[in-house]
């Protein structure tokens, strides 16, 4: 009982600190959005619990992202007229929340389930947990492009816009090439049991993760020179990209998992001891 209550709280502080920084935003618009998010997950989290699936978990996260951009971008222009910039950040993020939503669609169907909601989707609780956690995920990485969008001016384009472009364009190739070549490596029956130590993942551990993290590092430079005051405050998006991919979810499980599958093997010793976490070795 006690955990289940813990479930609940931790739901309410993930809504709590995302609509806080929406609100200091002072932008009606963006507060809007990320209610919009959290809407979408826990809609969606109904049926998924009386089906006990996850299996649209990570295809429902890229379609909130793809919702709440649009819905911004078509009110500003209702607003405030056409704007270039808003376009092409509606562009960037769209095409990144595609493509990943449908690569992890297609992932989990093929393997048949996640195995890190083989427990969690028997709880309630802790189902909806996940689910509230997603729309914290998808509010506070879209935060400042939403917040620039909305802003009076709206995406301004100047040097800071082209080197955030550039930022997101080369973390989302590391990150479309890191996976591809994981596919691969994954289809060839003689890596069943395997590791990936070959292409970029020669260069480092999670190079997927990496070029997540510099291509929301670019959506924030992108947005930097639309923002002002309190509104600043959205930049965390890159930080909590790292804090979730590193600490939280995605490094922390796979290095565990890694250890307890290879660890006993030297050449699994010698990777990682060569080859560093995130950033390339050069």
């Amino acid at each position: 009982m006690r955990q289940q209550f813990l479930y609940i709280v931790f739901s309410f502080i993930a809504f709590s600190i995302s609509y806080l920084i929406a609100f200091l935003t002072e932008i009606k618009l963006v507060k809007s959005a990320v209610l919009f998010a959290f809407i979408i997950q826990w809609v969606l989290f109904v049926p998924a619990f009386l089906f006990k699936t996850e299996k649209f978990y990570d295809i429902s996260g890229s379609f909130t992202y793809i919702s709440i951009i649009s819905y911004v971008f078509y009110q500003s222009y209702l607003m405030k007229g056409f704007n270039l910039g808003n376009l092409i950040l509606v562009f960037f993020i769209g095409f990144w929340a595609a493509r990943l939503g449908s690569f992890l669609f297609l992932r989990i169907h093929k393997a048949g389930e996640d195995k890190r909601f083989r427990l969690i989707k028997r709880s309630p609780t802790q189902f909806f947990m996940t689910w509230t956690f997603q729309g914290m995920w998808v509010s506070l990485c879209s935060a400042c492009a939403l917040t620039a969008m909305a802003s009076d001016q709206g995406l301004i384009i100047n040097n800071w816009f082209y080197l955030g472009s550039f930022l997101f364009l080369f973390g989302l190739a590391i990150e479309i090439i890191a996976d591809y070549q994981k596919t691969i490596f994954r289809k060839d029956e003689k890596n069943k049991d395997d590791f990936i130590k070959t292409g970029l993942w020669a260069l480092s551990r999670h190079p997927n993760y990496l070029g997540e993290i510099i291509l929301w590092l670019g959506i924030s430079v992108i947005s930097f020179s639309s923002l002002s005051d309190w509104q600043y405050i959205t930049l965390i998006s890159p930080i909590f990209t790292y804090l979730l991919l590193v600490h939280i979810s995605g490094v922390r499980i796979l290095e565990a998992n890694g250890k307890k599958k290879w660890g006993h093997l030297k050449t699994y010793k010698e990777y990682i001891d060569k080859t560093p976490m995130l950033l390339f070795k050069w």
